[in-house]
């Protein structure tokens, strides 16, 4: 990057600045990270101190048939494959109460597009998870789940929303944005839920009260032009309704030989490399500092890695999702490790490891517990320290 334009963005963001879509794009140009993970992690500080947020979830994946064939997607099995599946109503509660000792505070439920799967499921299960857990904060359905419930129900989704909140939904989850561009979106999604339905959702949401995640698939077939214009379509909505309390770059996976059947689902898998750790810490810090009216950025470190998102606490992070326990989405594609739980002790650890402080919160992001400060240098060379692979 030329000198001149480094030391002009370092002064727009030291000023509080808004920066602007070229702004963006040449950040991603720099080969500098480390003076990226400074810019993002000044904004951080500002805004967020040194506090690391997580919380004590679970996932609820309620079935993997899906009508769609998205080209990146593993997760997705059609009717009669071998290990497509949908939970019953009581299957659900039972997994959902597993965790009930662990003082869980949150499920989150995202699933396939089922063929033939009544609307009247969908909210009839939130009921009864709230019923069996009633303490417990409901996140659930994409905004692309939301249309295909207008689709098979007839209803519009602003009926559809009232009923779910009604059964107790807390959150729509951020998931279907992909990446928001048509050049690219044409070639990895299959179904009609675009950023004009996307956003249409997720501004009535917000309308109604709800705050809402935002979520963008990165290291695939896009460039980094399509990532920044994805951020502004956000921000820019953002400006519009304030709603959104946070957003989470996913990076993309390969699939692995399935198990079960011995297929690969992931269409564009020969044409693309994952995105590496450095370009996963640049396009958090990025993310970080074109993403000004959001209050938080996540790493979901299912899709990362623990070590990485130590490290992007650096980059702009302040909160690392939470437990987790059986993402089936992600794990149904990689074999690169990640657990499929996190304690709220791992978590912990993990979190002073790195050098900051944790903080638990809802899934409204009001904060349940504050914990000590992070062990200081000294005491932690005193005795070994566990190390995250």
């Amino acid at each position: 990057m030329d000198a001149g334009l480094k030391r002009e963005l370092e002064a727009k963001v030291y000023a509080g600045e808004r920066l602007t879509r070229e702004d963006g794009i040449a950040l991603y140009a720099s080969d500098d990270l480390t003076w990226l993970g400074r810019l993002a992690h000044h904004r951080r500080t500002e805004l967020n101190g040194d506090r690391v947020m997580f919380n004590v979830n679970r996932h609820l994946n309620l079935t993997n048939v899906c009508s769609a064939s998205c080209a990146y997607c593993s997760f997705q099995r059609k009717p009669g494959e071998k290990d497509a599946y949908t939970m019953r109503i009581d299957e659900a509660v039972r997994k959902a109460k597993e965790m009930e000792d662990e003082q869980l505070t949150e499920l989150h439920i995202v699933n396939g597009l089922h063929p033939t799967l009544p609307w009247r499921y969908y909210p009839k299960v939130l009921r009864e998870l709230k019923a069996a857990l009633p303490k417990i904060k409901l996140k659930a359905f994409t905004a692309t789940e939301v249309q295909w419930f207008e689709k098979i129900s007839g209803l519009t989704a602003d009926e559809i929303l009232d009923e779910l909140m009604d059964a107790g939904l807390e959150s729509l989850t951020g998931g279907g944005a992909e990446i928001f561009d048509w050049e690219v979106r044409q070639h990895i999604v299959d179904h009609n839920c675009h950023w004009e339905d996307w956003s249409r959702i997720h501004r009535l949401a917000h309308s109604k009260g709800m705050k809402t995640p935002s979520t963008m698939l990165y290291g695939h077939i896009e460039e980094p032009r399509h990532r920044v214009d994805h951020v502004l379509r956000l921000r820019e909505l953002q400006d519009e309704t304030g709603g959104f309390q946070v957003f989470i770059p996913l990076r993309y996976q390969h699939d692995f030989v399935d198990s079960a059947d011995g297929k690969i689902r992931n269409r564009i898998q020969a044409r693309t490399t994952m995105a590496s750790p450095a370009e996963s810490l640049k396009t958090f810090a990025v993310s970080r500092l074109l993403f000004d009216n959001v209050p938080h950025v996540k790493c979901f470190w299912v899709m990362h890695g623990l070590s990485v998102a130590q490290l992007s606490l650096n980059f702009g992070v302040d909160d690392l999702d939470g437990s987790v326990v059986e993402y089936k989405i992600t794990h149904d594609a990689d074999s690169y490790g990640t657990p499929n739980t996190m304690h709220r002790d791992d978590l912990l650890h993990m979190i002073w490891d790195a050098g900051f402080r944790p903080v638990e919160r809802n899934t409204r992001y009001e904060i349940v517990r504050e914990y000590d400060a992070p062990p200081s240098m000294a005491e932690r060379r005193s005795e070994p320290q566990q190390v995250w692979a």
